[in-house]
């Protein structure tokens, strides 16, 4: 490749770097960022009807996902709070999966952006470098906080 052709490129901008990572058990999804944002959402809402809400989908689908999900991995995700009405949470294995799914997500992804930054003669990033850098969009859901990289997840 020509030196102005690579100078082409590099002024075209960054390259955001998408992956699609998930676990999966005979032929069906065990975890994926999915699930993880359904866990998350759980955890903040309280609930899976509100969790299912804020993520857009019906309660049945959220349900049926957290059920596979748990059958597969032969562990509750989720337990009840109180009464059927008082809302759920976490379990800690549930804390523990969400926590070492996340991790193992940004490590394959500061691998893969290394990694093209190195083959591809333009500059990469990942795409939560991307969202960082973007004006903030979107309805913020259910409450401010959210479970956190940095919590002992």
């Amino acid at each position: 490749m020509k030196k102005q052709d690579v100078m082409s490129l590099m002024d075209m901008g960054r390259t955001t770097v998408r992956l699609h990572l998930w676990l999966e058990r005979s032929g069906g999804t065990v975890f994926g960022m999915g699930r993880l944002q359904l866990l998350e959402r759980i955890e903040t809402c309280g609930s899976l009807k509100a969790a299912a809400e804020d993520l857009g989908m019906s309660y049945r689908a959220a349900w049926g996902k957290l059920k596979a999900s748990e059958e597969a991995l032969g562990i509750a995700l989720v337990e009840k709070v109180g009464g059927n009405k008082s809302g759920c949470r976490l379990t800690q294995e549930g804390i523990a999966l969400a926590g070492a799914y996340r991790t193992w997500f940004a490590e394959v992804e500061r691998h893969a952006v290394s990694r093209a930054g190195a083959l591809f003669p333009f500059l990469c990033h990942s795409f939560q470098e991307r969202k960082r850098h973007a004006k903030p969009s979107g309805p913020d859901y259910c409450a401010s906080k959210s479970i956190s990289a940095t919590q002992n997840i």
